[in-house]
């Protein structure tokens, strides 16, 4: 995937491209098994590893945020698009080869791991080519987006005999830690369901309409590319997977739901009265790696949000049945003015429920409110703060357990390619069922593993 973060348009809610070289400094703080560890392991055992894709994500979660942190070596670089590729190297700082053909760089460069960061629906050939070459791989999440391509995934690893890490970053987020070590010590007793409702605002929601990802075949709608997330979420907290999925999806906002619209918003003629109307020109890393290189495969980082032809839903609801017998009411709605979750986990014993927000101008710096309350007992409530850089710390201590194999993982964290089946394919079997009329889908008649 590319960048998943904000859209840029807000100044008070982005880091500037200049503020990305202190991000070392940040991690060190956050880092669980301390950053002098990691120093550590680098010394002495640096991992030589390949990118492909060199979009936001692939510059800067798995290029920046990643070099002269973490015990690796860039050793090559990958992309179709040969502009964004000298920008990415130039932004990185390497003097990794680069390569628009992607075998002749395992060839060549010979890397232990490749990291995928390219569009979701090609995640997919390259996670197999790599394991087929005999390389292990990191893949940003979701895995790929449907399941014969899951299918093909999994194949692949068992032949290979290599192993496929996912980049569940939100394993790491401090809430969901805090929520694992609550169920995991039994707080509210048995599980008996999950109510869990995600809110995308106008700057974050609106920006996956403007990008490739406002497209099925690219991205397997939000109930792939963002509800993954969410369903890995559950998956985890819980120790469970899913069993059945019935869902129901609508396009209510973006797409055709406009009486205007345009090709992007440079240009538009449109642009004083659209309120989403979005200018990619102020973001300079953004301005090197999209609006520089369009000129090699027109793909436009301001698209418009009210496209015809955009195919994926902003507006979902889905129920999930588990292998413990819970059942989780899900929701996703991507156009509001608040950005955050509910999440409720109800059991014989009590309730965990959690409210976490983002961004909001009644809330800063954001934080999240865990109350949890025994029937026929107590209620307390436990406040964590976070901070909106690198997904609430989130991405430093991912790769700190990725890079340190030897590290305890006393909360499961790590991801392999059995849980980002679990948690795409909880999407796929919702866009499945939309695509039958509610009809439920079981996720054993999806994939064999």
């Amino acid at each position: 995937m590319t960048d998943d973060r904000l859209s840029k348009g807000d100044p008070l809610t982005r880091r500037k491209f200049i503020d990305y070289a202190a991000k070392a400094t940040i991690a060190s703080s956050v880092l669980p098994l301390g950053f002098a560890a990691v120093k550590a392991v680098a010394a002495t055992s640096n991992k030589r590893v390949a990118l492909v894709g060199t979009g936001g994500r692939g510059s800067t979660m798995w290029g920046t945020e990643l070099l002269g942190h973490f015990p690796v070596e860039m050793v090559g670089m990958c992309d179709i698009n040969p502009k964004r590729l000298e920008a990415s190297k130039k932004i990185l700082g390497v003097a990794a080869p680069t390569y628009t053909d992607f075998d002749r760089m395992i060839r060549e460069t010979k890397p232990e791991t490749v990291i995928v960061t390219t569009k979701d629906s090609t995640h997919d050939y390259f996670i197999v080519r790599a394991l087929e070459l005999g390389c292990e791989v990191i893949t940003e999440k979701p895995m790929t987006i449907d399941e014969h391509k899951c299918q093909r995934i999994l194949d692949a690893e068992k032949k290979a005999g290599k192993k496929i890490i996912v980049g569940f970053n939100y394993r790491y987020f401090s809430v969901a830690e805090k929520i694992k070590e609550l169920l995991m010590a039994d707080t509210i007793g048995p599980l008996t369901s999950v109510d869990f409702h995600w809110y995308l605002d106008t700057s974050h929601g609106a920006d996956y309409f403007r990008r490739w990802h406002a497209y099925i075949e690219n991205s397997g709608s939000l109930f792939v590319h963002k509800a993954t997330h969410h369903f890995d979420l559950i998956n985890w907290a819980m120790d469970a997977e899913p069993v059945e999925v019935s869902a129901q999806g609508e396009l209510k906002v973006y797409g055709r739901n406009s009486k205007f619209r345009g090709n992007k918003c440079r240009g538009c003629p449109y642009k004083s009265s659209c309120r989403f109307y979005y200018d990619v020109t102020q973001d300079p890393l953004y301005v090197q790696l999209y609006v520089n290189a369009e000129s090699e495969d027109g793909y436009f980082r301001d698209a418009c949000v009210f496209r015809p032809d955009i195919n994926i839903f902003d507006s979902m609801t889905a129920q999930v049945r588990y292998n413990n017998g819970v059942v989780m009411s899900y929701s996703l709605n991507a156009y509001l003015p608040i950005e955050g979750f509910h999440l409720a986990f109800n059991g014989e014993r009590g309730r965990i429920e959690i409210r976490n927000y983002e961004r909001q101008p009644w809330q800063v710096p954001a934080q999240a409110e865990i109350r949890v309350s025994k029937s026929f007992g107590s209620s307390e409530v436990i406040l964590i703060k976070g901070s909106s850089e690198d997904h609430f710390g989130a991405d430093p201590k991912l790769k700190t357990m990725i890079f340190n194999p030897t590290a305890p993982d006393p909360l499961h964290q790590r991801a392999g390619s059995r849980a980002g089946a679990m948690s795409l394919l909880t999407g796929v079997a919702a866009v499945r069922s939309i695509e039958r009329k509610q009809e439920p889908i079981r996720i054993a008649d999806l994939v064999e593993f």
